[in-house]
């Protein structure tokens, strides 16, 4: 996307056999450059007994062996690069808080197609080249920072570079610059709109638009809340570091009706998490991916632990991605229930005098599961309510099907995050 196609690109309204042509031929061309390319994709191929001439049609992507996070990190740093390190011109890693940091490298190509699908998103979130940025996404080895700031730059918008961190500046720069859209993760824009809230200013008086939202899982309830107190348009943008980074697939600002996946360059599947198999169209389960035009790592089937499903197209000819709902290895089993975060987030969202900050703490009392639930009280309720407790608890209990305790904290009383949530605590 360059200044003199600012716009739809003729890809995102092709006719559906145009698409389905295209992504056979770059997949084609990924199995091949993978095998030949990548001592660890060629082992793990021939190890499953494939090679990429057994790909004849979409459908056979389904024989290839599955690519997830340990193996990245079994051949850390480098060992899943395709291309010699002279042609890598960026790094970048995961923070490694739960283990060995998985590695992402690009080429100068892949950069390119990584702004141009962030310039697309960008877009197809009502941003025009027009437009001043403000990114709060962390700025460094997470893929968000950077990856926004590329693609904002690729539209011709201006990029207000603030980075995470010192929210009274955030809303000093909001207020002063007039920023027409923000990129930033869910949970730390609410501590953005609890900083304008403390300093008296008037949401609707800012130039705000709308917001560009990722990086973590975030339910219907909490975009109303976020569209309600800062008078903007909430959407959704996904990504991860192994297949890209932010940008794989958004929301588009007619239709917000679960991001569109780019699939030109990304080619989704949905599997079983259980037994790997795929399932129904339209099915829930976990969602893979695969790259179609990445050079420097590309990603085979890779396992991304989100749950979703695959919905048709509406607002472009390719397909959307309903709202995740939790990743399988966040969910939290408590006496034999699976539950997710976000079930308990929209609960708590359907009390009017509950905020959306809240902790999720899982102690073990003799043999039994015990869930504490803190959550702050708004300013016109009391800490310590007993009916607020009880009318969660109840709500949690119908709904979940988990009992649970709950604790309702004075407003500010939880620590907040400067850029993903954390939203649970497992002593077990």
């Amino acid at each position: 996307m360059t200044d003199s196609k600012i716009g739809l690109e003729p890809i995102e309204n092709a006719s559906i056999d145009e698409l389905r042509s295209l992504q056979l031929q770059r997949l084609k061309n990924t199995l091949a450059h993978a095998y030949q390319n990548s001592a660890a994709y060629r082992q793990k191929f021939d190890q499953h007994g494939v090679h990429p001439n057994d790909l004849l049609c979409l459908e056979d992507l389904a024989k290839f062996p599955f690519t997830v996070k340990s193996d990245l990190r079994d051949n850390y740093p480098f060992g899943f690069f395709a291309r010699e390190m002279q042609d890598i011109v960026r790094v970048h890693a995961s923070s490694g808080t739960t283990g060995q940091p998985t590695v992402v490298g690009y080429t100068q190509n892949d950069i390119d197609t990584w702004a141009n699908v962030v310039a697309r998103s960008i877009y197809a979130a009502g941003g025009r080249k027009k437009d001043k940025v403000h990114i709060s996404y962390g700025y460094g080895l997470f893929t968000g920072g950077l990856g926004a700031h590329y693609g904002a730059e690729r539209l011709g918008c201006t990029v207000i570079p603030m980075s995470g961190g010192q929210t009274a500046k955030q809303v000093q720069l909001i207020r002063d610059f007039d920023p027409d859209l923000i990129m930033v993760t869910p949970s730390y824009m609410l501590n953005i709109a609890d900083e304008i809230e403390r300093q008296n200013i008037d949401p609707a008086t800012l130039s705000l638009r709308c917001g560009i939202f990722g990086a973590e899982p975030w339910t219907n309830a909490l975009r109303s809340e976020i569209e309600q107190r800062m008078h903007i348009d909430a959407l959704d943008i996904y990504g991860l570091s192994e297949v890209m980074g932010p940008g794989v697939a958004q929301e588009c600002i007619e239709s917000k009706d679960g991001p569109v996946i780019w699939e030109d360059h990304f080619y989704p599947e949905i599997i079983n998490p259980v037994t790997g198999e795929l399932v129904e169209e339209g099915e829930q389960g976990e969602l893979v991916f695969t790259s179609l035009s990445k050079e420097a790592m590309p990603i085979i089937r890779y396992r991304t632990r989100d749950l979703t499903r695959l919905l048709p197209p509406t607002s472009r000819s390719m397909r959307r991605m309903d709202k995740i709902t939790g990743r399988s290895d966040d969910m939290l089993i408590i006496r034999g229930v699976n539950v997710f975060p976000t079930q308990i987030e929209e609960q708590l969202l359907s009390i009017e005098k509950l905020s959306p900050h809240y902790h999720i703490t899982i102690d073990k009392q003799g043999n039994m599961d015990n869930l504490t639930i803190q959550v702050e009280a708004k300013q016109n309720a009391a800490a310590g309510d007993a009916g607020l407790s009880r009318e969660l608890q109840q709500k949690i209990k119908t709904f979940i099907g988990v009992s649970s305790q709950i604790e309702i904290l004075a407003p500010q009383h939880l620590q907040r995050s400067q850029g993903k949530a954390v939203r649970v605590t497992d002593n077990r």
